[in-house]
This record gives C-alpha cells, sequence and structure tokens, in this order.
C-alpha cells in the first residue's frame, strides 16, 4: 500500500547535497544562442565555432595572439584621467571613472604596447570598449600619440585595434581635440614612411571613425562589425530616406571601397604579418635606417 500513501517530505535533497553551478563556465553566443564552454570560447579566440559571431574582446585577449607568445612591454600604464570641466549629471563623471577602473581593472579605455608579431617589431594600440564604452577621453588620446611616438623613434609599424562608442562626452572639448592630436601624429608617422595598419572591430563609431580608425595605410575589419560615424537611425532622420540593406556593416563598407579586406580573428596575425613583411621599415635600405 505504499503506492498509495503519500510521503510528507516528498523526495528531497538535503541542503549539503545540492550542487550550484558555477557561474561564469558556459557563454551563449548572442547570434545563433548556441551555449559553448567558457574554456572552448576562448579556444576559438571568442569566435562562436557554430555561426562564426566574433564578440567583442579587449586588449588583454588582442595581444595574446597577435604578439608573439603573448609577450609584450606596456606603455604609459599608469596614466589616468582627470576632470577638468568638473561635469556633472545624474553621476559625476569622477566617481563614473573610478567605479569603471575598479570593475575592469584598467586606467583608461585604451592599452599600448611593443612587442613581435611573428619576429616583427610592432606596436600596438587596442581599445577596451568595457571602459565607458570604449569612449576616447584625453587620456585615449594622449596614450595613441605617445605610442606613435614610441613607433617613430624606434622606426616600427604602428597597429591601431579601435572599438569605440566614440568621443567621451564627459570632457567635451578635451576629447574633440584628440581627433587633431592623433591624426596630426598620424601624419609624422607616414611622414617617416613607418606603416600604419587600422583594425576597426564591433562598434567603431563617431569621432574614432571620424579620425585615426579611416587612416591606415591599410584598413582592414573583423567579419560582422558595426562601423560608421551618426548611428543610423540619426542617419536615417538627417537624409529622409530608407537605409540600404546591412548598412554600416563592415560588409557594406568594403563593398563601398572603404575597407581594402575583412579577416576573420584566426587569421588576422598571418595578414598582419604578410602585409608588415612587404612594407616594414626593417626592409628598408641602409640609407635610410641610418638617416
Amino acid at each position: 500500500m505504499g503506492w498509495f500513501k503519500r510521503n510528507k517530505d516528498g523526495i528531497t535533497t538535503s541542503t549539503k547535497d545540492k550542487k550550484e553551478t558555477p557561474e561564469g563556465l558556459w557563454h551563449k553566443c548572442p547570434k545563433c544562442k548556441v551555449i559553448h564552454s567558457v574554456d572552448d570560447h576562448a579556444k576559438h579566440m571568442w569566435v562562436c565555432s557554430n555561426c562564426g559571431h566574433h564578440d567583442r574582446i579587449n586588449a588583454a585577449e588582442y595581444f595574446t595572439f597577435l604578439f608573439d607568445d603573448g609577450k609584450f612591454t606596456e606603455l604609459n600604464p599608469k596614466m589616468t584621467s582627470g576632470d577638468p570641466l568638473k561635469f556633472e549629471d545624474t553621476k559625476k563623471y569622477t566617481d563614473r571613472y573610478a567605479a569603471s577602473v575598479k570593475k575592469t581593472g584598467l586606467n583608461d579605455a585604451v592599452t599600448t604596447g611593443y612587442g613581435k608579431l611573428n619576429d616583427q617589431d610592432i606596436v600596438i594600440a587596442c581599445m577596451n570598449f568595457n571602459f565607458i564604452g570604449g569612449s576616447m577621453g584625453s587620456v585615449v588620446g594622449e596614450k595613441i600619440a605617445r605610442a606613435i611616438d614610441h613607433s617613430i623613434k624606434y622606426r616600427k609599424p604602428f597597429i591601431m585595434i579601435s572599438k569605440s562608442g566614440g568621443a567621451r562626452m564627459m570632457e567635451a572639448a578635451f576629447s574633440l581635440m584628440q581627433m587633431a592630436k592623433t591624426s596630426a601624429k598620424l601624419a609624422l608617422l607616414g611622414k617617416e614612411g613607418i606603416p600604419y595598419v587600422s583594425l576597426l572591430t564591433d562598434p567603431t563609431t563617431g569621432g574614432v571613425t571620424a579620425s585615426f580608425a579611416m587612416l591606415g595605410d591599410i584598413n582592414i575589419s573583423e567579419p560582422g562589425a558595426l562601423i560608421g560615424f551618426a548611428g543610423p537611425r540619426v542617419v536615417k532622420e538627417t537624409i529622409g530616406k530608407d537605409l540600404p540593406e546591412g548598412f554600416q556593416t563592415a560588409e557594406f563598407l568594403l563593398e563601398h571601397g572603404f575597407l581594402d579586406f575583412i579577416s576573420e580573428r584566426k587569421h588576422l596575425k598571418k595578414k598582419i604579418g604578410s602585409f608588415l613583411g612587404m612594407v616594414s621599415p626593417e626592409n628598408e635600405t641602409e640609407a635610410v635606417a641610418t638617416k
């Protein structure tokens, strides 16, 4: 008759026997919704093995596979931003800045460093989108400018990896001036005949697109990246017309001549290395090298 008796306790598991699934073990692709383990996702360079969606990653991740053995020397790691405008809105800029530093472990939205890529000396500046949307403030502009100075001084090719929501509004004109400063530094780099590779990743927008991101000797992108100045809604309202399908994607820009090529993340190092192997200052004649 035990089958017909209700067990008051039911089927239970004691609290001490319950096992919680640790957080951070799985990654769900935002495009196809397929779930992968975090370790497998990292092995695929943070690209979905099912649909090929390229997740947003920051300097720490890019540096692991672009620099040989992931080894590099960071430039100006302690540079931090001030608050010259005493900007206050719903939250003080200083409070938001401090919260971003604490959350990300970074001092600002760009990391710069030098090392080797396929045994070639190289300088890389990479933006960190998780730091206030990769916005360009005075520190971002200054660190990029100093990285370019390092490239010029030691005649090393320069790679810029852009990923940004645009200018940092909390610094107003101080932010906007970084467009002119970085562009001027790149003009000096070009005058010295030192290669500049611009890699545009998702998303690259605003003042970053309007300045250093589109000034490369070669402009490349990862698949599906959003690249533009103003957002699609603003553009549509301005011109009063519907936008073409795929507007502001990397593929659309490639078709219209704004990019030289699109490369999957797993091929980036090889393709950049091949380009630099052809144009590197190391291949200059001795007369130019001793200028």
